[in-house]
């Protein structure tokens, strides 16, 4: 095994008899599911002190499993200059309001020109490895083309008290509130989507709501309403706050409701004949969107280190702006 730093688990009892990287993945969300497996094929997980190399492998209740993290490799991405709207920073973490079209961490067809990259820039060796050379100092994510707030630890202690945060929301501070312009209209004013997810049964980079799907949960209140020149329900400014945070799922809950956000390319297909229905004005506003009006107005959090609530709010981005003040003229 690595000489690095190690952490240890003591297997629950309602988790007796589960698999070893599903129990490792509930027991220390700082660490992916993906990596962990790859980890313990590397040799460097044990059960007992005896090293297991089957992510399959039933762990028993009370089993002590070491999990041993190799130092930290340098950050592969390279580091660029890209700009970054920081609204927070310390020497734990940073809070950035994500623009749009900004990818997370490098993946398939976005080896470059990440928030990864521009972070590597800003902050040099001092982001946290735990996320891997890929995603360093990366706690939670936001969509290429969902703007607003975000927090990166920028060392090991803070990744791993942020992500027990995020993967016990219901347990911690954790608040994390959105706004979505939607087609039509809520006749509530608020209400509850509880609803599984899962992928998508016929295309991959979609997400679908499914029986069996990972639990997610999505709270809604109306906070304007728009109509047409007829005085109907044409769309509504929506407040969501989530309870759990699954890909997509803000975007799926919405949809799922038949309520879709305005510009949602992957999930309000069947919505752009609404357009026709917008002012000119309206109708030039989402042209000129080019992607989902959703945005991450608010987040809270308990902070890694001094334990103190820190709240953040970011206005809505000028293209959402301009949506809803065309919207509000029909």
């Amino acid at each position: 095994m690595s000489d690095g730093t190690s952490e240890t688990v003591t297997v629950p009892a309602e988790a007796a008899g589960g698999r070893l990287d599903r129990v490792l993945a509930a027991q220390l969300p700082a660490l992916s599911r993906s990596r962990l497996k790859a980890l313990i094929l590397a040799g460097q997980v044990a059960v007992e002190a005896r090293t297991v190399r089957d992510p399959a492998a039933a762990v028993n209740s009370g089993a002590v499993i070491t999990v041993t993290l190799p130092e930290a490799e340098p950050a592969k991405p390279a580091a660029e200059a890209i700009p970054l709207d920081i609204v927070y920073e310390d020497d734990a973490l940073i809070v950035i309001d994500k623009p749009a079209g900004l990818v997370v961490h490098p993946a398939a067809g976005h080896a470059s020109g990440t928030l990864v990259n521009a972070l590597i820039a800003h902050c040099g060796d001092s982001l946290s490895g735990i996320g891997g050379v890929k995603r360093p100092g990366i706690v939670h994510r936001l969509d290429k083309d969902t703007t607003g707030l975000m927090v990166v630890a920028k060392t090991d202690r803070a990744h791993r008290r942020l992500s027990n945060q995020f993967a016990n929301k219901r347990e911690s501070a954790i608040e994390r509130d959105y706004l979505a312009l939607v087609w039509g209209a809520p006749e509530r004013p608020r209400g509850t989507i509880d609803a599984p997810l899962d992928r998508h049964p016929h295309a991959r980079e979609k997400r679908a709501v499914r029986a069996g799907g990972r639990e997610a949960v999505t709270h809604w209140e109306v906070v304007e309403r728009f109509v047409d020149a007829d005085g109907k329900p044409l769309a509504a400014l929506l407040a969501c706050r989530l309870e759990t945070g699954r890909t997509h799922q803000i975007r799926v809950h919405l949809a799922h409701i038949g309520h879709p956000i305005m510009g949602d390319e992957t999930y309000a297909t069947g919505f752009r004949t609404k357009a026709a229905k917008l002012s000119p004005a309206a109708q030039e506003a989402l042209a000129a969107l080019r992607r989902q009006a959703l945005h991450a107005e608010r987040l809270v959090f308990e902070h890694p280190v001094s334990g103190d609530v820190l709240e953040f709010q970011a206005p809505l981005p000028g293209d959402i702006a301009r949506l809803a003040e065309a919207l509000r003229r029909p």
